[in-house]
């Protein structure tokens, strides 16, 4: 099977993570566990997410040149992450502020630091992503350098995977480059402006959409007709916060060796599954072995 070729155009973020018995609720301060700092933002997580899943994976993104930046670009490193055309950016690297309580549910807040800075794509930036066979984005870093990545990934023949996280308004011009769209059910409320009764409704704004539900799976549909539940894989749960990065980056490589997406899908749920039994974003993301071993595991 060939090694696809991804490249991920997104945030880097050093993840403050703090584990708690309960959530604190507005104005309450509550005594924790444990913390750790752990590398992180969207970008970044799927990065790695999809190296070690299997692919040869590039990083296109901003980092901060403040000692999280140092680190952030070594785990990337560190990964198999192709980071050479990755920007330092003068100033913070984006930080995001995590709590996990004992059912490893999470509250996250994000400030963006130099993701902010990241816009107006270079010509080696877009000769990177036209190289892809699957160019992956999200929406911690501005919508319009999304929209430029894609744009010029779909002039390329390049498929464009979306993961819409987190929700804000689309612009058209990015929905028409997009081939397969990732939301969980809030998103996909999002972009449809109401309730999401049905995901095939999303098949109006893009031809292909995954809705994950967490621990009870993910949905697959397509214009082609297909829509197709996928349940999750039962394991417990120790950190799910990187578990959807976990899910993308999977997919992304899955659809890059041309598997059959609904058989993607499951394998990316079986990646979401490895991660959420660790604490830590880009530490618990899983391996290929790993994933396999889950995916073959019923």
């Amino acid at each position: 099977m060939r090694q696809p070729r991804v490249v991920v155009v997104g945030s880097a973020n050093m993840d403050l993570v703090a584990t708690s018995p309960v959530l604190p609720r507005p104005g309450e301060t509550v005594l924790g566990n444990d913390f750790t700092m752990v590398p992180g933002g969207k970008g970044a997580n799927q990065a790695i997410a999809a190296s070690r899943a299997g692919a040869s994976c590039s990083f296109l993104g901003a980092i901060g040149s403040d000692a999280f930046g140092v680190t952030l670009k070594a785990r990337l490193a560190a990964s198999g992450v192709d980071s050479a055309h990755a920007r330092v950016v003068y100033g913070s690297s984006g930080v995001a502020l995590v709590v996990v309580n004992a059912e490893g549910e999470n509250t996250i807040v994000v400030t963006p630091g130099a993701n902010g800075a990241f816009a107006a794509l270079t010509d080696a930036e877009l000769a990177t992503i036209q190289g892809a066979d699957v160019l992956v984005c999200q929406l911690e870093i501005p919508v319009e350098t999304v929209t430029q990545a894609a744009v010029a990934a779909r002039a390329a023949g390049v498929r464009v995977l979306l993961n819409a996280a987190p929700a804000r308004d689309l612009p058209d011009e990015l929905l028409a480059a997009v081939d397969l769209l990732v939301v969980n059910e809030g998103e996909a409320q999002a972009i449809l402006g109401g309730s999401l009764d049905d995901p095939a409704a999303l098949l109006s704004v893009v031809p292909r959409a995954v809705v994950t539900l967490g621990d009870e799976g993910a949905w697959y549909v397509s214009r082609d007709g297909e829509g197709t539940r996928v349940p999750a894989f039962k394991v417990d749960t120790v950190d799910s916060t990187a578990a959807g990065d976990a899910f993308t980056g999977a997919l992304a490589v899955a659809w890059g060796e041309e598997r059959d997406l609904v058989d993607a899908v499951r394998w990316a749920c079986a990646a979401g599954a490895v991660c959420a039994r660790r604490l830590g974003a880009s530490v618990s993301l899983p391996t290929r072995d790993e994933i396999d071993a889950l995916y073959a595991s019923t």
